[in-house]
């Protein structure tokens, strides 16, 4: 006879979240004022996005917020992450906000309250408003500052209200992405100038929070997203390990060295001085950037593999965003990724939750007592409604008992970990992918723009309801 199996639940006051992005839910990138984003200008342009999509209309949340807050508290959430477009509330990234895009986003916020679901605000998820990147984008300092402006808009619009902010999502991705190996907005190929973005968007978190602070409650937490690597070394040979580190300082070290402990790697400056000399980093901005945080948000969905280039690569690199004759990896030419073994979701990534632990626990380490929540974890699957028009999706629904337990581990293990937002809340535009990457616990017919709760967004409401998960095998 099986023993029986332990049921594995979490503390009362958990967060059971769902995270979404503004441009790939929005749409209507054209009312009340929005002027355009970096990816409203990427996606219209040819060969960028999988089949020419855009998120011009994308599943409408910005008229249909209304009914999906509704959905949210039918599948038990208890906290919504969403971001805000930048350039719906300060067209031009400077001056004035335009007060029919903040409506827009008090009334959602409004909307969240009235149904018991805690808001968490990021301030930016990638779309710079255009005029930005037209007077040189994140390379260039002003950005920095303008971004500092912004936030204090937003802080003063609803800080009243929304108690957690987070200032950026996942800048590894807006630095090196964007700017080296090209493959999101703005599609730049520049291994300086991607280093001298990440600089820029380390000093707009720390001025972005300092502006939070001066303008909000002292209750607030403020937090950034990261996407920090959890970087393997094929083998335990010195190569194989130097090409480990070279790649968790491009990953992790450039923004958490800052933002946690004031300064960057030397092992990352030293590995990067024939790209860039670093002189943009000026007197005071390490301080600036070093701001005392009250919550880290971590973002994971699949570990890195790597060894020294002369090993055989016999995978893509773990950029994981598209393919790219151009590296995100500025200073690494000698570094190979490889494929790690095990499932894959569709995005060719492969599932593995003990990375999720290992992040946790690293960071617990790293930041001792700051508490941490799971900002985005989750899976694209290729999910189709049966002739009932259910959404059946087993494997989502293993992959997030398994990260989920994974989370738990970590608590019992001592690490502080308040929350865990499911990406996503609901299919939507992925990026240079297009729409034909399906993240969501919900369903979205494009055509219609009817949403469906797949099987995983059951049993994510079971276990947000009772704080225990259900069997892999429970759906109802």
């Amino acid at each position: 006879m099986p023993e029986p199996v332990t049921p594995v639940t979490f503390p009362p006051a958990f967060l059971w979240g769902a995270a979404t992005s503004a441009y790939q839910i929005e749409g209507a990138v054209r009312e009340d004022g929005r002027t355009p984003s970096i990816w409203d200008t990427f996606s219209h342009t040819p060969g960028k996005t999988a089949g020419g999509e855009t998120g011009d209309i994308a599943v409408e949340h910005y008229h249909r917020y209304r009914d999906d807050v509704a959905l949210m508290a039918e599948l038990g959430l208890t906290a919504y992450r969403f971001s805000i477009s930048w350039s719906r509330v300060q067209p031009t990234g400077r001056g004035p906000a335009v007060q029919r895009g903040l409506d827009f986003y008090r009334n959602l916020v409004d909307e969240l309250l009235a149904h018991g679901i805690k808001p968490a605000v990021t301030l930016y998820h990638w779309d710079l408003p255009q005029e930005l990147e037209d007077a040189g984008g994140w390379p260039e300092r002003d950005t920095a500052l303008r971004f500092a402006e912004y936030a204090q808009i937003v802080g003063d619009a609803l800080g009243d209200r929304v108690e957690q902010w987070i200032t950026l999502n996942e800048p590894w991705c807006s630095a090196f992405l964007g700017y080296g190996s090209g493959v999101h907005a703005p599609g730049r190929t520049d291994p300086a100038a991607s280093l001298r973005a990440a600089h820029h968007l380390n000093l707009a978190h720390g001025l972005g929070t300092s502006a939070l602070r001066a303008t909000m409650p002292a209750r607030n937490s403020v937090a950034v997203s990261l996407n920090s690597s959890v970087v393997r070394p094929l083998s335990q040979n010195p190569a194989d390990l130097a090409a480990a580190r070279r790649i968790d300082d491009l990953a992790n070290g450039v923004f958490h060295g800052p933002m946690l402990h004031g300064a960057y790697p030397e092992t990352l400056l030293a590995a990067t001085s024939s790209v860039t000399d670093w002189s943009y980093v000026l007197d005071g901005d390490l301080a600036a950037i070093n701001q005392p945080l009250d919550a880290l948000g971590l973002n994971y969905y699949t570990p890195t593999l790597v060894s020294a280039a002369a090993a055989s690569a016999d995978g893509p690199r773990a950029d994981g965003h598209g393919a790219s004759s151009f590296s995100p990896w500025p200073g690494a030419d000698d570094v190979a990724f490889h494929q790690t073994p095990g499932e894959r979701t569709e995005m060719g990534w492969t599932i593995d939750p003990t990375g999720l632990h290992d992040l946790i626990m690293r960071y617990s380490g790293e930041a001792p007592g700051l508490p941490l929540y799971v900002t985005e974890n989750g899976a694209a699957y290729d999910d189709k409604p049966d002739p009932d028009g259910r959404v059946h999706d087993p494997e989502r629904i293993a992959y997030l008992h398994g990260h989920l337990s994974a989370v738990r581990r970590a608590i019992t293990d001592g690490a502080d970990v308040r929350g865990y937002y499911l990406w996503s809340l609901m299919d939507n535009f992925e990026w240079a992918y297009g729409y034909g990457k399906r993240f969501g616990a919900v369903y979205v017919d494009y055509a219609t723009q009817a949403r469906t709760p797949k099987s995983s967004a059951l049993w994510y409401r079971q276990a947000a309801r009772t704080g225990t998960l259900p069997p892999v095998t429970a759906a109802e």
